[in-house]
C-alpha cells in the first residue's frame, strides 16, 4: 500500500512539474472579426438569435517601420494574408462570391498579391502554419480583387466585415493599402410539401 501511495505521489509530482510556463505576448496577435460586427455582444445581449453569417480569424503584424507590398510581402508570391497561422474564413450560410457558390464551412484564406491587383483564394486545407503546406488542388476559389490606396497608413494589419446593401464586403487594410472582397448570402430556400 505504502509503495502504490508513494509510486501516486510521485506521478502527481512530475506531472505538476511537467506543466509549461505561459507563453510571452505574441508580436502579431490573433484576432476574429464577425459579421454582422460585434456578433458575441449582440448574441449575448439577446439582440440577434441567428448564428452569424461569417468570421475571420487573422494573426496582425505591425508595420514597423517596414516596406511592406513589395517588400516583406513580395508580388507574385503566395501570402497567408496575415502572420503565424494563415488566415481562416467560416462561414455559417452558404454565401456566394465572385458568382460562385461557396458552402457554409471553414476555410483558409490566402492572397497572391500584384502591385495592381490581389488574388484572394479560399483553400480547404485547415490550421495551416503560413504557407508552407499550400496544396493549391485544394483551392475552392480563387478570385481577383481590386485594390486602392489609403490616404492614411494601417499601422496594424487589419481584416473586418463591412456590411452593403447586398451582403458584406470583407475588408483588408495594411500600410496604406485597401482590398475587398464582396459576399453575399444565398437564402435558403424553404419548399412546402405538396397536397395530394
Amino acid at each position: 500500500m505504502k509503495c502504490l501511495l508513494l509510486g501516486i505521489s510521485l506521478f502527481i509530482a512530475v506531472c505538476l512539474s511537467a506543466q509549461q510556463k505561459p507563453t510571452d505576448l505574441d508580436k502579431s496577435p490573433m484576432d476574429m472579426s464577425y459579421w454582422p460586427a460585434n456578433y458575441p455582444i449582440l448574441k449575448m445581449s439577446g439582440k440577434v438569435r441567428d448564428v452569424p453569417v461569417a468570421r475571420v480569424i487573422y494573426g496582425r503584424p505591425l508595420k514597423s517601420g517596414r516596406d511592406i507590398f513589395g517588400g516583406i510581402i513580395k508580388y507574385n508570391e503566395l501570402w497567408r494574408l496575415g502572420a503565424n497561422e494563415a488566415s481562416e474564413i467560416e462561414f455559417f450560410k452558404n454565401v456566394k462570391i465572385d458568382g460562385r457558390s461557396i458552402p457554409k464551412g471553414r476555410y483558409t484564406l490566402y492572397c497572391i498579391p500584384t502591385e495592381k491587383k490581389w488574388t484572394l483564394i479560399l483553400n480547404k486545407d485547415n490550421f495551416c502554419w503560413g504557407n508552407f503546406s499550400y496544396d493549391a488542388k485544394k483551392d475552392l476559389l480563387r478570385t481577383d480583387v481590386d485594390i486602392n490606396r489609403n490616404a492614411e497608413n494601417t499601422e496594424a494589419f487589419t481584416i473586418f466585415f463591412e456590411e452593403t446593401k447586398n451582403g458584406a464586403q470583407l475588408v483588408i487594410l495594411w500600410d496604406d493599402l485597401k482590398a475587398g472582397l464582396p459576399i453575399s448570402v444565398i437564402e435558403d430556400v424553404v419548399t412546402k410539401p405538396k397536397r395530394n
